[in-house]
């Protein structure tokens, strides 16, 4: 019935789409003027319209599509009459949305505008490794580096973030982020909302901390290293607690927790269900009908929300861990065009366990400050596995610890075989492909994975906590395929 086209807009979102995150010029806490955000009287959700990021197709030049990606130096306002120092891409806080096709040849060019030296990876998505623009593809002030690769992979929602060696918590934590969507023909034809920032619209949730001045406070302790450095403030697409008006319709919201440690369980304020259409890496088999959605740093959820019959109501957004806000919805709009969501979405391709020809075992801990995997810190001239291209593994991960990580695997997908011992642990918005999986204290998963595509003995993919500090303090890897 349907083509994807993210080209339907209305006026006011297509003048959202056109400032991006950037030029959110009020984001603030109503009228307060103050940056004293602890606690959940502190803001008004009701501060200012979620900006949209700019939705960005590239440029195609001799047979690639081209991005060109400024990381810059900037101010962005927070709250009233007052700027922030930040780090953004193409704007004044986070970066813009990329939109790929599976199939096409593209290269991502970043910029470095920077006083300093960055990296730009794209996480979740299926490259060789010298263009995954990890620890290894350091951009230095003043210099383009591309990552060109042919695009491989189902429709999903990624992201794209520094990774650079010791920094990557504090510059993600100064605003350098952005989603890439991946499309292609067989998700095009599902009758799913699919005009951004209208029905189909992005979210980037983080929490961060400001100082007096209104200026970004990122300052660790030797203890928030280990336990993660957690904001106060709830952010949206770069806006405190902004609202977004909306149609009564089905609403898809693709959610990125981009925050550097916090995990959200993410619902809506009156309780109301909705359905999770797809994971990190691909829509699921099925939608998912759940009243709470659970991620940690640098996962993803699709959902669908239906508002149809709610015309004229207000909600929220809400993560319940804190019980704070990140989004007000306001119904206000008739329905310009209506969708009825699919109950087969798509057709996942399944290992069988008893194919696997190796078991990998990794073990997540700590000791004296020091953040470890199997024992062992990250070390950039150690390469810790050896992994041969299209061989079927297990992967066990365990957390031995008595505080939260998870673990993510640059370039591919995985699924869940198990989760502490049993395929019956394993929630049903889990059964989908995955890159990054949250582990609660002592938790212990098994993963099936593939590396398929990219042989390269020299060049190494990364493996590591997506909880930033405890990345950035060591708890990550490497491997290359061969």
């Amino acid at each position: 019935m349907k083509r994807r086209a993210f080209i339907t807009l209305s006026i006011s979102a297509a003048a959202l789409l056109l400032t991006g995150c950037g030029t959110n010029s009020n984001s603030g806490n109503g009228d307060s003027g103050t940056t004293d955000t602890s606690g959940e009287s502190g803001n008004n959700t009701a501060g200012s319209p979620l900006p949209v990021p700019e939705l960005l197709r590239g440029t195609v030049r001799s047979g690639v599509r081209h991005f060109d990606l400024s990381i810059q130096e900037a101010t962005h306002s927070f709250f009233p009459q007052k700027t922030t120092a930040t780090y953004a891409i193409n704007s004044t806080y986070l970066g813009p949305t990329l939109l790929l096709t599976d199939g096409e040849e593209v290269s991502i060019n970043y910029t470095n505008r920077l006083p300093e030296a960055t990296t730009m990876h794209g996480h979740g998505m299926h490259l060789p490794a010298n263009m995954d623009g990890g620890p290894h593809q350091i951009i230095t002030p003043g210099q383009t580096w591309s990552a060109r690769y042919r695009v491989k992979q189902k429709a999903c929602t990624n992201w794209y973030h520094p990774h650079l060696m010791g920094k990557t918590a504090e510059h993600v934590y100064k605003g350098l982020a952005g989603l890439i969507i991946v499309e292609e023909s067989e998700s095009s034809t599902l009758d799913l909302p699919d005009r951004y920032g209208i029905d189909d619209i992005p979210l980037v949730l983080q929490d961060r901390r400001f100082d007096a001045n209104a200026q970004i406070d990122y300052s660790p302790t030797r203890m928030e290293i280990m336990r993660g450095y957690i904001g106060d403030t709830f952010i949206t697409n770069g806006a405190i607690e902004p609202f977004v008006e909306l149609e009564a319709k089905e609403i898809r919201f693709r959610i990125l927790n981009g925050s550097n440690a916090s995990v959200y369980e993410l619902g809506f304020s009156d309780n109301r269900t909705f359905a999770q259409i797809a994971t990190d890496n691909a829509l699921l088999e099925a939608p998912v009908d759940l009243a709470r959605v659970r991620l940690s740093p640098g996962e993803r959820a699709e959902i669908v929300v239906d508002l149809t019959q709610a015309k004229g109501k207000t909600l929220q957004l809400r993560d319940f861990r804190k019980n704070k806000t990140f989004l007000e919805l306001r119904v206000t709009k008739d329905a310009a065009v209506q969708t009825a969501l699919p109950q087969n979405l798509t057709t996942l391709e399944k290992f069988d366990p008893a194919t696997a020809q190796t078991t990998r075992r990794f073990t997540l801990s700590g000791r004296m400050g020091t953040l470890m995997i199997n024992g062992v810190t990250m070390d950039m001239n150690v390469i810790n596995e050896r992994v041969p291209l299209d061989q079927v593994e297990i992967w066990e991960v365990e957390n031995s610890m008595g505080i939260e990580h998870n673990f993510h695997i640059h370039a591919t997908h995985f699924m869940i075989v198990e989760r502490n011992g049993s395929s019956a642990n394993i929630a049903d918005n889990e059964k989908g492909y995955k890159d990054t999986i949250y582990l609660a204290p002592r938790d212990k998963v098994k993963l099936i994975v593939k590396m398929v595509d990219y042989k390269d003995p020299s060049s190494p993919y990364m493996y590591h906590c997506h909880f930033l500090e405890h990345e950035d303090a060591g708890m990550m890897g490497q491997f290359v395929t061969v």
